[in-house]
């Protein structure tokens, strides 16, 4: 095995330290010009302006002016580093609500801070997610949404599994948001629906979509190659804790 192969192996355990500033070993030689932080914040950068595939350490050496090599002694590999990225952005937004908020309000909130930070980091849709995030920002932002249905009478794992639930939608939601320019095509929704707009007319048959034809869906995003998607987020979310409540109701 190549000494570079080798060093992209990913190392959970060192990623975890990283995230939360423990003491990894100590250095000798000379204060390193860089630390995690200036790694993590290029990347949350670059990912921001050209999308997450534009994440290399051979991008992040040139942006840190070191060798590529160099970057590895900051962070063992991409998936550590990605994990870096989503549990500095969850940080960004603090979640906030009246003090005798319900349940429901509380949840809303997390829910909307999630949205945000997607809006402004359309990149975290790309990125490849089969664990839990264990960070201090991701645990934290987890504790919240748990403490919120405290004494609502769902057991532990029914909690979990509707703080899932609601992640999930926000997740789901924020992948349909209009972009003025994707990064990785350099097509905004406006200019895809004007391209695409002439052959769907060329190929649609109304015998074969005739309630998409209907006058019922004259005003739909198919037919306007417009979606509104903040009112699309409010009516999922609203149907999501709707759902939500029924479940709870006569729990307590």
């Amino acid at each position: 095995m190549s000494a570079r192969r080798k060093t992209e192996r990913s190392d959970p355990g060192r990623g975890m330290r990283l995230m939360w500033d423990l003491r990894i070993h100590a250095r000798r030689g000379p204060k390193p010009s860089h630390d995690v932080v200036d790694v993590v914040s290029h990347a949350i950068e670059l990912a921001d302006k050209e999308g997450l595939t534009a994440v290399s350490m051979r991008r992040l050496a040139e942006r840190l002016d070191v060798g590529t090599m160099s970057v590895y002694t900051y962070v063992p590999s991409k998936h550590e580093l990605f994990d870096l990225m989503v549990d500095r952005v969850m940080g960004e937004t603090e979640v906030t609500y009246p003090r005798k908020a319900g349940w429901r309000a509380k949840l809303e909130a997390h829910a909307r801070a999630g949205w945000e930070i997607r809006l402004r980091h359309p990149w975290l849709q790309q990125m490849p997610r089969s664990r839990p995030l264990l960070g201090p920002n991701g645990l934290d932002r987890y504790e919240q949404s748990v403490a919120a249905l405290a004494g609502v009478g769902l057991t532990g794992s029914e909690i979990d599994l509707v703080v899932t639930l609601v992640s999930a939608y926000v997740e789901g939601a924020a992948r349909y948001q209009p972009v003025a320019a994707s990064p990785e095509t350099g097509v905004g929704d406006a200019e895809w629906w004007g391209s695409v707009n002439p052959v769907i007319e060329e190929v649609w048959d109304a015998e074969r979509f005739p309630t998409l034809s209907g006058a019922d869906m004259e005003g739909g995003w198919l037919r306007t190659g417009q979606r509104d998607a903040a009112a699309a987020f409010d009516f999922g979310l609203a149907r999501v804790l709707d759902g939500v409540e029924a479940f709870t109701r006569g729990r307590t």
